[in-house]
């Protein structure tokens, strides 16, 4: 049995000094105010509520104050907001995997406007949003069960991006900017766009390379870059259509992404096309919307230059219909149903296809003395694992500024083409991981129970206590020869990992969440979130699985934007404890614990038309993996500027 408990005395004494003293001034700051309670819509359900009557955990962050922050993708975004565990393997969006509440990264599910894009070869892939931050309205994560409402994979929580739509004025705009640095890394964007009566498009463009530092036999460069175009229109009968296309590549260093071996200096090259289009209508008491979404990925992964080339190519189809009904504005009904086709063919890991269908409908109440239920009901099939219904009920209760809420719900998750087939379609694997084609899908139920409270659009405190029951979870497990369900292509003395189902995991934790804006005229403002997370996975298994092992123990991470005047100072930070892991042959060690700190210092133009900058990643120069053998940069300054005209 292995048990990830953390006991708070191990939390280094000024660490806690650190954190008590920012969340106490923060209190006593915002106690000073007088405001009335604001009211943030969220669309946590698929339907527009405000973020208090969702009876959910939810962080939101504007696109607009994503340009400000020391960040060069969205994955790195992540990282620093509360409660979000982002392990990367590389910087600048090479590849992270996004984790919530604990569990393996393959259970979050990323949605860009009610769309689905979790990649069906492997979730290491499904950090690859490939968005203009000026084409980025909001980002709201839903912490917590919602495979009722999103489907498969929305078990630890949802990453839901939601784009800019058409807006009431005409006007155009040219956003450009660009920034150099520490091994001769380069970072450029350009975003243009116009805006009319009825329709509205823009396009853009981005891209971070580097040289890279040194590593073993090896350098750690990256080229990622991505262009993409969004277009809406309003037709005259009150029918909206949106259409998204996106064209995503990553070249980088891959060493040690996937290996221990010392032999290992891969490099990967990773090509997409995603196209979205929806179409939906206004009447009177209710709104149709139909959307279709088409995905192709090109993967190709070399071990070292002897080798030969594993390449992948898979796709993703998504169609979806739904109706929502408001003829009561105290109660809303959406129904629908949807349909995902994923293939992939493959010199590694073979030719399959897979169907999924599903029907689904979810109801808010607003009930009396300011009692907020909210009901999900989900059908699947698969083709895989048959029939499931998926429940879910969350509520919440408000008295004054201060909101009670809980909620319970099933979670289903399939295996993706990795889990099943790695290296099953190769004449002969001496060591590495193994895929299961038998492997079932894995359930949980998670239960939530926490508390908000609110002080007009400055202040919003807020903790939970959940617990995710989970059976038949999927993860990679130590596994010797005779234990491999097919030894075909195995030798006796390889060294493995099994994708298996581990038997049950118990997940539990204690997380608080805290936003501070505040503006003092036209001159100064600020704006905070930050958040802790206390996490404990336990299982009966005698050996943990590799995912479930490595998620973070406890969890602090903060964004800070503060401006007096024309000068502004950014500032992310992540301190995470975790279990230590070795890995002798390549000279690895995964920490016990790391505090990371990046930081920005801008001057503001004249009619915020842009800014320069100065930015310091890894200011502390602290030495650091995520995840063990995948080595993270060391200090990299880098200056630039962002101009809008």
């Amino acid at each position: 049995m292995y048990n990830s408990a953390l006991p708070l005395q191990k939390i280094p004494p000024m660490m806690r000094l650190i954190l008590a003293g920012l969340l106490s001034s923060l209190s006593i700051s915002v106690l000073a105010q007088n405001t009335q309670l604001s009211d943030v819509v969220v669309t946590a359900s698929m339907l527009p509520q405000q973020e208090k009557e969702t009876g959910r955990n939810i962080v939101s962050i504007k696109g607009s104050s994503l340009q400000n922050l020391p960040i060069s993708s969205i994955d790195e975004l992540l990282k620093y907001l509360p409660g979000i565990e982002t392990q990367q393997r590389g910087p600048a969006g090479t590849q992270s995997n996004i984790i919530i509440r604990g569990g393996t990264f393959q259970q979050v599910l990323v949605i860009i406007d009610g769309i689905r894009i979790n990649d069906p070869l492997t979730g290491h892939f499904n950090s690859y949003i490939p968005l203009h931050p000026e084409d980025i309205n909001r980002i709201e994560i839903i912490k917590g069960a919602a495979s009722a409402i999103y489907g498969s994979d929305a078990i630890g929580g949802v990453v839901n991006i939601i784009t800019n739509g058409l807006k009431q004025k005409n006007n155009h705009k040219l956003s450009v900017g660009s920034k150099w640095g520490s091994y001769n890394s380069r970072s450029n964007n350009l975003w243009w766009g116009v805006q009319k009566e009825k329709w509205k498009l823009s396009v853009s463009s981005q891209q971070n390379k580097a040289d890279g530092e040194n590593l073993r036999g090896t350098t750690g460069y990256y080229n990622n870059s991505f262009y993409a175009a969004n277009f809406n229109y309003a037709f005259a009968s009150n029918w909206k259509l949106h259409v998204l296309y996106a064209n995503d590549s990553r070249d980088f260093n891959a060493q040690n992404f996937y290996t221990t071996f010392k032999s290992d200096t891969a490099t990967e090259i990773v090509k997409s096309n995603w196209t979205q289009m929806g179409l939906s209508k206004q009447y009177t008491h209710k709104i149709v919307k139909f959307d279709v979404a088409y995905k192709n990925l090109s993967d190709r992964f070399r071990f070292n230059p002897a080798g030969s080339f594993n390449e992948n190519k898979t796709s993703l189809f998504v169609a979806q219909g739904s109706v929502q009904f408001t003829r009561n504005p105290n109660h809303q009904i959406v129904t629908g149903a949807q349909w995902i086709h994923k293939k992939i063919r493959s010199n590694d890991r073979g030719n399959h296809e897979l169907a999924h269908g599903a029907a689904f409908l979810i109801a808010t109440h607003k009930l009396p003395k300011n009692i907020f239920i909210n009901e999900s009901l989900r059908i699947d099939w698969d083709q895989n694992y048959g029939w499931v219904i998926i429940p879910q009920i969350n509520g919440s209760w408000v008295n004054g500024n201060l909101t009670t809420r809980a909620s319970i719900g099933k979670g289903v998750r399939d295996a993706d083409f990795t889990e099943r087939y790695n290296n099953y379609n190769k004449s002969l694997v001496t060591g590495g991981s193994i895929g299961n084609p038998y492997l079932q899908a894995e359930k949980s139920w998670s239960y939530e129970l926490g508390a908000d409270y609110r002080m007009g659009s400055n202040f919003k405190w807020g903790a939970t206590a959940f617990l995710r029951d989970q059976n038949n979870l999927i993860d990679w497990t130590p596994t010797p020869y005779p234990m491999m369900p097919r030894q075909s292509n195995l030798v006796i003395t390889g060294n493995y990992s099994l994708a298996s189902n581990v038997s049950s995991v118990k997940t539990k934790g204690i997380e608080t969440d805290l936003t501070y804006n505040k503006k003092w005229g036209e001159d100064y403002e600020l704006n905070l979130s930050t958040g802790l997370v206390w996490l404990s996975s336990t299982s009966p298994n005698k050996t943990p699985s590799f995912y479930i092992s490595s998620h973070a123990r406890f969890l602090w991470n903060e964004q800070i934007i503060f401006r007096a005047r024309k000068l502004q100072l950014s500032v992310n930070s992540v301190y995470k404890i975790r279990n230590t892991q070795t890995a002798s042959a390549i000279n690895a060690t995964l920490s016990p614990n790391y505090f990371l700190v990046n930081s920005k210092c801008a001057y503001l133009l004249n009619k915020r038309k842009g800014n320069v900058f100065l930015e310091i990643t890894n200011l502390t120069n602290t030495p650091y993996s995520d995840l063990l053998g995948a080595i993270m940069p060391s200090r990299w300054i880098a200056a630039g500027f962002q101009l809008t005209l």
